[in-house]
C-alpha cells in the first residue's frame, strides 16, 4: 500500500510563489512516474506537471510552463512542486499522483496512487 499526503497549500495573492509537498510512504521504489494534477471548482482535473524516473525527465502543462518546477527528493520520500508567479487561474485542488508503470502521464486513472489534495487559492 502507498500514501501520498499534499501539504504547502493556502492563500496567496497573484505573482506570488509557493511550495507544494507530496510526503510519500509505503512502497517508494520502482516507480516510473510522479505528478501533480490539480482540480478547480466545477471543472475536469487536469494534469500540471509530471517527474520520469528513467533519466529524470520532467513534463509540463502549456498552462504552468516557465512558473512551475517539480522536483523529487528521493532520501525524504518527498516530490515538491515549486510554484512562482502564481495567477488566479491557478486557483484549484493540487494532488499528486504515483504510477508504477509507463503509462500515459496527463491521464490521471493511470495513476496507481493519489492523496486528498491540498487546496491552493490565489487572489488579486
Amino acid at each position: 500500500q502507498v500514501q501520498l499526503v499534499e501539504s504547502g497549500g493556502g492563500l496567496v495573492q497573484t505573482g506570488d510563489s509557493l511550495r507544494l509537498s507530496c510526503a510519500v510512504s509505503g512502497r517508494t521504489s520502482s516507480w516510473r512516474y510522479m505528478a501533480w494534477f490539480r482540480q478547480a471548482p466545477g471543472k475536469e482535473r487536469d494534469f500540471v506537471a509530471a517527474l520520469r524516473w528513467l533519466g529524470a525527465s520532467s513534463f509540463y502543462a502549456d498552462s504552468v510552463k516557465n512558473r512551475f518546477t517539480i522536483s523529487s527528493d528521493t532520501a525524504r520520500n518527498t516530490l515538491y512542486l515549486q510554484m512562482t508567479n502564481l495567477e488566479i487561474d491557478d486557483t484549484a485542488v493540487y494532488s499528486c499522483a504515483i504510477a508504477f508503470k509507463f503509462i500515459n502521464y496527463t491521464h490521471f486513472p493511470s495513476y496507481d496512487y493519489w492523496g486528498q489534495g491540498t487546496q491552493v487559492t490565489v487572489s488579486s
